[in-house]
């Protein structure tokens, strides 16, 4: 299932950000990226220096990228990724600084007067962490109207037609809830599916610091005055296996739809 969403994920990103998608099935893409793209993921810049300078034709380069290794067609050669590899993080990083936060509004055309309700979302990535790691993203999405919750709302909205200007014919609506006081419940619903998850890891790296840290101890257990090189260890094994949860944003938007738009 992760690996569906990174695939879906991939997919948003490349077509928002200009770049053809050229070849794909269920488990890979091929993507010919665009002249920003190629600057940001592909770590060439002698190449783009030189170019500038000497005024050549631009000749972007093609990224395949494989989330399904075992199904993916023989003869395909590219980058194996997934929630843990540096691409991903790449890409992570490349979409928060190109947006952080956006408006858009849902282009609905028409002769009719239609009401847009705003909409707060928020895109996050949970990473629990200790001598293991797992990394999860979430969408959640909120209305500043009747302040329903809506899960894997960038999901939901991919298929409605947007636009940053205010379509004809359209109106938005004051938001009855303030936009900090959505982030907050926003927050709120985050620390709630933390709490709820299911958190044996955590018992489980205590019960493997626990065992290093007896081996430590039965090492130092003659020596009655520990040296440095003592708790240097027990300092390094603590931050190996100390369990924490880290959340972080990755971007957000506020967006006018239509009533029926989120089903």
């Amino acid at each position: 299932m992760q690996q569906e969403k990174i695939y879906n994920y991939l997919e948003r990103f490349f077509t928002s950000t200009d770049c053809a998608i050229v070849d794909k099935n269920d488990s890979y893409m091929t993507v010919q990226l665009s002249i920003e793209m190629d600057k940001m993921l592909m770590n060439r810049p002698f190449y783009w220096h030189y170019l500038e300078k000497t005024g050549g034709n631009p000749n972007p380069m093609k990224l395949t990228l494989v989330t399904d290794n075992k199904n993916a067609p023989e003869g395909i050669n590219g980058e194996f990724i997934h929630f843990g590899s540096p691409r991903l993080h790449q890409i992570f990083k490349a979409a928060k600084e190109m947006g952080g936060y956006i408006r858009l509004y849902e282009n609905i055309k028409g002769e009719l007067k239609t009401p847009l309700h705003p909409w707060i979302e928020v895109n996050a990535k949970i990473s629990y962490i200790c001598d293991r790691r797992k990394d999860n993203i979430i969408s959640l999405g909120l209305n500043l109207i009747n302040g329903s919750i809506v899960e894997e709302f960038h999901h939901k909205i991919t298929d409605l037609s947007l636009t940053p200007k205010i379509p004809d014919f359209c109106f938005t609506l004051a938001p009855l809830i303030k936009h900090q006081s959505g982030l907050n419940r926003l927050k709120k619903v985050i620390t709630e599916m933390i709490e709820n998850d299911d958190l044996s890891w955590v018992e489980s790296a205590k019960e493997r610091w626990n065992e290093d840290q007896q081996l430590l101890n039965h090492f130092y257990e003659d020596v009655e005055e520990k040296p440095e090189t003592f708790y240097n260890e027990k300092s390094a094994i603590k931050e190996q296996y100390e369990p924490r949860i880290n959340v972080e944003v990755i971007n957000g938007g506020l967006f006018y739809l239509s009533p029926n738009a989120i089903k």
